[in-house]
């Protein structure tokens, strides 16, 4: 009978440490600093390019200089097919996803047939 109530005791004490954690917010340290949620925060850091990508093949040469990073990519090929569109790629065929997690293969842009990427975080690279 006194082992149930110690393991009580052990567990309301334990248990109960993460109530007397606080977090303190407040203005940022130097007065032209922004916050997070002016700055954009971490999604400015990691949004993919497809978001500056005009369709009208403004952004070709911009294209060819991206660097597709290896991860795991969670994207379906209907998301690839969707983003590769946006960014202007038609006819997309041969789509695979290669043993980097880089979902690759040839799409027609400017009546060319080119070699397009799309990494895990979104990034559509003409190769």
């Amino acid at each position: 009978m006194r082992i149930p109530v110690a393991l009580a005791l052990l567990g309301a004490l334990f248990g109960s440490s993460a109530y007397a954690q606080t977090t303190t917010t407040g203005s940022p340290a130097s007065p032209d600093a922004k916050t997070s949620q002016q700055s954009g925060g971490q999604e400015s850091v990691t949004r993919p390019n497809t978001d500056k990508v005009s369709p009208d093949g403004g952004a070709a040469g911009a294209l060819k200089n991206v660097k597709l990073e290896k991860g795991a990519n969670s994207f379906t090929e209907g998301e690839v097919r969707s983003r590769l569109d946006k960014a202007g790629f038609k006819d997309v065929k041969d789509l695979k996803k290669d043993e980097e997690g880089i979902w690759r293969g040839t799409a027609m842009r400017d009546g060319k047939s080119v070699a397009v990427g799309l990494d895990f975080k979104g990034n559509v690279a003409a190769q």
